[in-house]
């Protein structure tokens, strides 16, 4: 395994076991916890620690192989340090070597007994196994006693042999020493011996602790001295072998020397104290090893997306399937073949059983192809379904949609965005292809979208499968067990290959051979393609993989013995030849790889499991016998149950927590060494996780251990309350990582690691079946923030959808998904905009859905946590409302809905062009298609409904009636046989009248005893309707004939007929009233009294609708409303039923007509669609102002309104849903008749004033967020200004001045004959100013109107001073100052040169006494008013200059803004006397400062590729940023989602956004409104949503009639 891909650091402690107790302890308890939290949290990987010796007891610790297993793994496996060696002053003794050569042991044993020793306890614990290689004794562990001093007798015994032998020349020095090293020799040899640099320097640590002034530190060697005493071999491995190592690889080894008082020693409280500093300085070191980890991971860019995340696990997963082909396989040649030949249209499919090996050679085959095909770059895409998390069809073809075009796309790999994808980057330079017929950036976007369905993404698919290979870069394509995903899973992906194959294109399907109706979908969908050797047939290119040949099973079951160090004897071979016979599969010989290898070769052998389930079983048995069965049950179960693998630190974990923390990290490791050849580790989601090498291994652990639904279920509660314990601390950690701005790289690979962790807590959350607590979560802000960001937004939006719950909890994971999935693209660009997204999206539905309270709260919450500081608090009006569901027929890519019909119940039926139905409950995420119970399968042509019922219409005329309460129940409805096409259908109760076109019948079936009655009219019947009784039925002809018939008897009661014999489209009944209304196909409608049941009724009234066109479209009642709406193709006509009075008419837009109108369920609104337009428009009755359109994409074909719906079906067969009080809500959201063109506030900030060039002023009460008050006008309005105490307004409109009290509304003066073009109140609030470019400009006071003075020149951009005495101003191009008393010029700027022009000025009201000007030179200066000085600060740069439309100043004159150009901002400070100019994110359109000087608030318009080519309202419009101007921060940014006109940034540092569409947002900084505020303001938005459609109006201040002040028109 590449450890570079690995997520894991695993380290090995390597130590004397006997002298590092308390450090190790230390390290244990203090060090590696806090090195976890680090790793896990700053750089997405796990941390193990591996200790041998970790139980306190020396039987527990681990034999001299399985320690060496641990040291390589830890090597090969950790993706940064793996090695932290401790050596104490204790060399430290050897053990007992587990196994020793037959030859070997036999001279130690003489040496033994020449020596006078007893041999007889070395030959008790040793026994012969001619199995290992070479043969050899191994030790029996199980046979040492566990007496005190036992061992250390037996290994002294062993040593004064071994000494012996080397004295003797019977040993070399070197075997020798093999016996006599200590375990941390041993180990610290075999990990450090042979290795590269690469290895050693920076992942290995060596603490070595010298302690002097000890007695007898070495003890001397009793004997012999033949072997080098403790003392030598301490020395060497010091002072040789580390040192060696320092000098030629730069191991990092620290050495510290203790001295000791020789008459205490080593004392206790000497080694605490090295214990700390030991424990402090490998954190650090530790520390700064792990955090180069990042620098190595090879595949970090790919967390950007989801997408690119899933391409290269796929990769990885294809590497480790291939590392699995050894035996090779004669089939391999066929699909070379295959993919040479240039023929062949269609896929070659292998086939084969469970087991085969399908998957390994493909896999193998997909390495091969660029050396089959040489001389071509071929574009090699790989899929295993054993990936673990893949929801849907639509969701594989997305992934490989996306890996198509990064395979032909030769951009970075860092650009992962659509828009990084050029036309041109595609083919080869040699080999040009039009690629003009496809927009790649659109399809790439489309690829991302959820909501996209499977035969769009199936005509994408396809596109780029016919347009992207190229003989010069072919593609190969290899799906491998699609089959076990569901067979209609496969049988969905089949049918979106393309038929026939380009022919630069190559796929091959691995598949069960056992799957018969999926190889039948495959030749149906390749009927016409030719077949191999010239063979005509349909279907695919057959191949199946045979049985591989017993001889090779065996020497690959040879081979691996030989490369464990192992083998057989002949009779146990035999009966491995005689299991070879019953089972020649490759797992089948793993798994006897795993028996065979524990055999010794004096073990009794009877038989062997006969397949490959036994075997596993045998498997879990042995585990079993040497672990203990409840830690193997839990561990293999919650590998089995996991959605997507465990890490091996999760497994721990789990292991540890299920027994009370009695399984250590060692006993883990040993359990994962013994399944290491039948687990594959693989990346999912960024995380290293096992899962099994095949599904048989799960089915197995199912049918063993989790048999039953208890079992299962326990297990899931375990795991979920496992993912559950963490994952506060976990959303703790990423909301602080936010608000640190971490560096992408790091926060991607925690984000991606969290994210898998959340969807691991979900799916056992709901496997758990607490479905409460997983609601709970999933409508957590966090969790949702985690899952976006680690790229599954596409997953969680699967998750809302799928929740189960009450309807209210249903209807608010529907709003919040269709949220999501509509603003997609954006998310996936920029996740950490989830939450302004959210928050203007969700304010103006929060009192609608009080589920959604919790979850705003819960922004608001992390906002402040995150020091986010821009909030919304008043959200624009929406332009459009997402719709809750978005749902489609399985009916083909060229489907087209052919007819729909809604139920009273708000359940659908629709009935498509190919014939088939298909039902809607009117709830769920899905349509259900109609399926007879009968074999044959049933077409329809048409459908018709009525109160609960349902009728279809097949293609011979057959009626079958279906109850939507039970519609898998058709009953047929036995009518008159007729040619003619259904026409309506009407029930009641169990009686149902139906009739056709052009037909005088009117049939009556009685459901209760299934008869028929014919009932014949005078003329073709049009409509009918029952009587709220049931007892008469009228029934309308295209005469104008109306006849009733008594239902009881069958028999014409009477009839009535109009005069101009217009068809009748429609009847209503008022039985109340004793009243017939019909309505004619001409508009008109005639009213009769039918109190007298058996005379002919006698007309009322008559009254026209008024339309020009005759041609009727639909008609809706409301008899609750007393209103009846008519739909012609020009306009819709809402009559009043209780007078039959037209109420009101509306048109249909210029060269537009009507398709179908109709009511909202409360009739305050209407409904609308038009012919070629796909929007759906909401006219308000009450006012016939079309106030919001719904975009439904595509052609709406039937609109439907239920108590909380309004359900769109369109003409290709899509249903929508919206929440039908989102939509009133939205449609009533306030907005002003044109775009806002100024905002004025009020210095407390609770009230605003708005303007659009009507000739009404909003006053608007931001605690209500509702408009208060309109002040009318006779003309529009030019200009508004508001006096600084907020109680005086004034208004330019036409000539006219017009002074209102704000509280009042009174207007209090309207002067005429003013002619000005602009108007001023002064500070101090007494006085106002108008100015006039032509005539006089006058000063005049508030109370009265009366001029007090007039000023004779025209002063442009003027201004009022701070203390209400000067107006100052432009005159060409000097800057003069009038006084405000006699109007007087009395002031100049004197100017340094007279031809010097003023570009821009400002007066400072923190310093009344002075105005900032800037000249065309650049030069800033600074006015002062009293003395009439003027002084020179600075003299900007020739590359800045200053623009007088946007210059800016604050009031204290600290900062001011000089320009706006393109995507730069200039800004002056002037108390430091310097210019800064920054990047802003985009162009900029407005930039405003606060008054303090705070922060700068600009608008602007994204110009990147991204924004540039999407049209999601996020990336098309302007974002709103603030930053603080101190330091250049950005405080907060808020994508607006429609197009601003103007804003303004008030003292109480709120932002107020006008919109082109007449809205009105609010954004705070740094959340100025208090949360009581806004508590109240929620409070009365509250009653305004309890009845949207009876939203209050403002009040309305009408103005003078006339002038009460006129002055006189003079001209200067």
């Amino acid at each position: 395994m590449d450890r570079r891909r690995s997520t894991c650091v695993k380290l090995y402690l390597c130590a004397n076991p006997a002298d590092s107790a308390v450090e190790r302890r230390a390290l244990r308890e203090v060090v590696f916890p806090k090195l976890r939290e680090h790793c896990r949290h700053k750089l997405g990987v796990d941390f193990r620690v591996i200790d041998p010796h970790e139980s306190s007891h020396p039987s527990h610790w681990q034999c001299e192989k399985t320690r060496k297993d641990m040291i390589r793994e830890c090597r090969e496996s950790s993706v940064g340090p793996f090695l932290l060696a401790l050596i104490g002053h204790d060399y430290g003794s050897a053990s007992l070597p587990a196994q020793v050569e037959v030859s070997h042991f036999h001279l130690l044993l003489q040496q033994i007994q020449q020596a006078g020793l007893s041999t007889r306890e070395l030959e008790r614990v040793y026994h012969r196994d001619e199995n290992s290689v070479p043969p050899s004794f191994c030790l029996r562990r199980s046979c040492l006693s566990q007496e005190e001093n036992y061992i250390e007798n037996l290994v002294k015994v062993f040593q004064t042999a071994v000494s012996l032998c080397v004295s003797k020349k019977l040993l070399t020095e070197a075997e020798g020493l093999t016996f006599n090293r200590s375990v941390l020799d041993v180990d610290l040899r075999f990990a450090l011996e042979n290795c590269s640099r690469d290895d050693i320097n920076g992942r290995c640590l060596v603490y070595v602790h010298k302690v002097t002034n000890l007695k007898d530190t070495f003890p001397s060697s009793a004997g012999l001295r033949s072997s080098p005493s403790e003392k030598d071999l301490f020395s060497d491995l010091i002072d040789n072998f580390l040192q060696g190592l320092i000098d030629s690889c730069q191991l990092e080894a620290y050495i510290r020397t203790t001295e000791c008082d020789p008459r205490h020693g080593y004392t206790t409280a000497r080694r605490h104290a090295y214990a700390e500093l030991l424990s402090h300085q490998v954190y650090l070191d530790l520390m700064r090893l792990t955090d180069h980890i990042k620098d190595c991971r090879e595949f970090s860019s790919c967390y950007l997306t989801a997408l690119a995340r899933e391409q290269v696990e796929q990769e990885e997963l294809c590497d480790t399937l291939s590392r699995f082909y050894i035996l090779k396989r004669s089939e391999m040649e066929e699909i070379q073949a295959y993919v040479l030949q240039s023929d062949h249209r269609r896929p070659l499919v292998l086939t084969g059983g469970p087991c085969a090996g399908k998957s390994v050679l493909l896999a193998h085959c997909a390495h091969q192809m660029k050396s089959w095909l040489h001389g071509v770059d071929p574009a090699v895409i790989t899929f295993f379904t054993s990936f673990p998390y893949l929801p849907s069809p639509e969701r594989l073809l997305s992934i490989l949609s996306y890996r198509i075009l990064r395979s032909y796309d030769h951009s970075s790999y860092s650009q992962e965005t659509c828009f990084g994808i050029m036309s041109g980057h595609h083919q080869d330079a040699t080999e040009p292809k039009d690629l003009s017929h496809l927009n790649l950036s659109t399809m790439f976007k489309a690829i991302k979208n959820p909501d996209i369905s499977l035969y769009e993404r199936t005509e994408h698919f396809c596109s780029l499968l016919s347009s992207l290979p190229s003989s010069k870069k072919p593609l190969v394509l290899i799906l491998d067990g699609m089959d076990q995903l569901g067979q209609n899973f496969a049988i969905q992906i089949i049918k979106s290959l393309p038929s026939p194959i380009p022919a630069t294109v190559k796929i091959i399907l691995g598949i069960s051979c056992y799957q018969t109706q999926l190889m039948q979908v495959i030749k149906i969908q390749y009927p016409e393609c030719s077949a191999p050797l010239g063979e005509e047939q349909l279907g695919s290119v057959d191949l199946l993989l045979g049985v591989v040949d017993r001889k090779q099973c065996l020497e690959m079951l040879m081979s691996l013995l030989s490369n464990s160090e192992r083998s057989v004897t002949s009779g146990q071979l035999a009966l491995v030849n005689q299991a070879l016979t019953s089972c020649c599969l490759t797992l089948y010989i793993r798994l006897l790889h795993f028996h065979t290898s524990l055999w010794c070769s004096d073990a009794e052998v009877s038989h062997l499991p006969d397949g490959v389930h036994s075997f596993i079983a045998a498997l879990l048995d042995h585990l079993e016998h040497k672990f203990s069965s409840s830690v193997v049950t839990r561990a293999v179960s919650y590998l089995n149950l996991s959605k997507v693998g465990l890490t091996e630190a999760e497994l721990a974990d789990l292991l540890s927590r299920a027994h009370a923390n009695q399984v250590t990290q060692i006993d883990v490791e040993r359990l994962l060494l013994d399944l290491k050849d039948f687990l594959i580790r693989r990346t999912v989601m960024g995380c290293h996780v096992l899962s099994w090498v095949s599904r048989h291994f799960g089915i197995v652990v199912a049918k063993t251990y989790l048999d039953s639904c208890e079992a299962r279920k326990e297990i899931h509660s375990e795991m979920a309350d496992y993912f559950m314990s963490g994952w506060n601390a976990c959303l703790e950690k990423s909301s602080k990582d936010e608000a640190s701005m971490q560096k992408i790289e790091q926060q991607s690979l925690w984000d991606a690691l969290c994210g898998r962790e959340a969807v691991e807590m979900m799916h056992h959350l709901e496997e758990s079946k607490r479905v409460e607590l997983r609601y709970n979560v999933l409508m957590s802000w966090r969790f949702q923030h985690v899952l976006v960001k680690a790229g599954l937004l596409a997953d969680l939006v699967t998750m809302l959808r799928q929740e189960d719950g009450s309807w209210a909890n249903h209807r608010v994971c529907a709003l919040l998904a269709s949220i999501l999935a509509f603003s997609s693209c954006f998310l996936q660009s920029s996740p950490l905009e989830l939450l302004t997204l959210m928050e203007t999206s969700l304010l103006p539905y929060v009192e609608l859905f009080p589920a959604l309270r919790v979850y705003v709260n819960e922004m608001r919450l992390e906002r402040r946590t995150r020091s986010c500081r821009l909030a919304v608090v008043l959200s624009p009006a929406p332009d459009t409302v997402a719709h809750l569901r978005h749902l489609q027929c399985d009916g083909g890519p060229k489907r087209r809905t052919v007819s729909a019909a809604g139920t009273q119940l708000g359940s659908l039926a629709i009935v498509m062009c190919d014939g088939s139905a298909w039902t809607w409950d009117g709830s769920g995420f899905g349509l259900v298609r109609l399926s007879p119970s009968s074999e044959q399968e049933i077409k329809f042509v048409g459908v018709k409904s009525s109160q609960q019922f349902v009728l279809f219409r097949t293609p011979c005329n057959k009626l079958l009636l279906c109850d939507v309460t039970a519609p898998e129940i058709l009953e047929e409805v036995k009518a008159s046989q007729t040619l003619n096409m259904l026409e309506g259908f009407v029930a009641f109760e169990k009686q149902f009248c139906v009739w056709w076109k052009q037909d005088n019948i009117v049939g009556l079936f009685d459901a209760s005893n299934r008869t028929l009655t014919n009932l014949q009219c005078p003329s073709y019947v049009t409509c009918a309707v029952f009587c709220s009784h049931g007892s008469y039925i009228c029934c309308g002809q295209e005469d104008g004939t109306v006849s009733i018939f008594d239902i009881a008897s069958h028999s014409l009661r009477c009839s009535c007929s109009n005069s101009n014999h217009s068809a009748i489209v429609s009847i209503i009944i008022c039985e109340d009233e004793h009243e017939m209304a019909c309505v004619e196909k001409s508009g008109g409608i005639k009213l009769w009294n039918i109190s007298d049941k058996m005379q002919t009724p006698r007309l009322v009234k008559e009254a026209s609708d008024g339309s020009q066109f005759k041609n009727m479209v639909n008609t809706e009642y409301l008899p609750e409303f007393s209103r009846l709406l008519v739909c012609h193709c020009n306009q819709v006509t809402v009559w009043d039923t209780s007078e039959w009075e037209r109420y009101d008419h509306f048109l249909a837009p210029q060269d537009q007509t009507f398709v179908q109108a109709v009511f909202s369920q409360d009739g305050h609104h209407c409904l609308a669609c038009l012919e070629a337009y796909t929007l759906v428009l909401v006219w308000r009755v009450r006012t016939g102002q079309c106030i919001l359109s719904l975009d439904a994409k595509t052609q709406p074909h039937t609109l439907l309104t239920t108590t909380s719906d309004i359900v769109c079906v369109t003409d290709n067969g899509c249903l929508l849903v919206w929440d039908a009080q989102m939509v009133f809500v939205a449609a009533e959201a306030p907005k002003m008749k044109c775009g806002v063109m100024d905002v004025m506030v009020e210095q407390t900030g609770g009230w605003f004033y708005t303007v659009d060039g009507t000739d009404t002023v909003w006053s608007w009460s931001l605690e209500t967020g509702l408009p208060h008050a309109n002040f009318l006008h006779d003309r529009p309005v030019k200009r508004i200004r508001l006096s600084q105490d907020g109680k005086t307004l004034v208004t330019l409109s036409d000539e006219d001045i017009y002074i209102w009290h704000t509280d009042t509304g009174q207007n209090l003066l309207r002067i005429g004959g003013s002619g000005a073009k602009d108007v001023h109140i002064t500070p101090n609030c007494k006085f106002g100013v108008s100015i006039c470019e032509q005539g006089l400009s006058r000063v005049w006071k508030m109370v009265h109107g009366g001029v007090v003075c007039s000023i004779h020149l025209y002063l442009s951009d003027a201004q009022v001073s701070p203390e209400s005495t000067f107006l100052i101003g432009l005159h060409g191009r000097d800057l003069l100052a009038a006084s405000l008393w006699s109007g007087i010029i009395s002031k100049s700027f004197l100017r340094a040169e007279s031809s010097e022009n003023v570009v821009a000025f400002r007066t400072l009201s923190q310093h009344a006494d002075f105005v900032a000007v800037i000249v065309a030179s650049g030069g800033v200066y600074t006015w002062k008013m009293s003395d009439d000085t003027v002084c020179r600060h600075f003299q900007l740069p020739g590359m800045f200059y200053c623009q007088p439309q946007n210059f800016q100043m604050t009031s204290n004159g600290s900062f001011a803004l000089l320009s706006i150009d393109h995507e730069a901002i200039t800004l002056l400070d002037v108390s430091h006397v310097r210019l800064c100019s920054f990047k802003a994110e985009g162009s900029v359109i407005k930039a405003c400062m606060d008054e303090t000087g705070s922060y700068i608030a600009y608008i602007s318009q994204q110009t990147s590729q991204e924004s540039q080519r999407c049209a999601c309202p996020q990336h098309a419009h302007p974002i709103l940023n603030v930053v603080q101007l101190s330091d250049g921060k950005r405080v907060g940014r808020v994508f607006l989602g429609k197009d601003p006109s103007t804003m303004l940034v008030n003292g109480q540092q709120c932002v107020f956004v006008g919109f082109r569409d007449g809205s009105v947002g609010v954004y705070s900084i740094s959340g100025s409104l208090t949360d009581v505020e806004k508590g109240r303001r929620c409070r009365k938005f509250r009653s305004h949503l309890k009845d949207c459609c009876s939203y209050s109006v403002p009040l309305r201040w009408v103005p003078l009639e006339t002038p009460n002040v006129i002055w006189p028109c003079s001209i200067d």
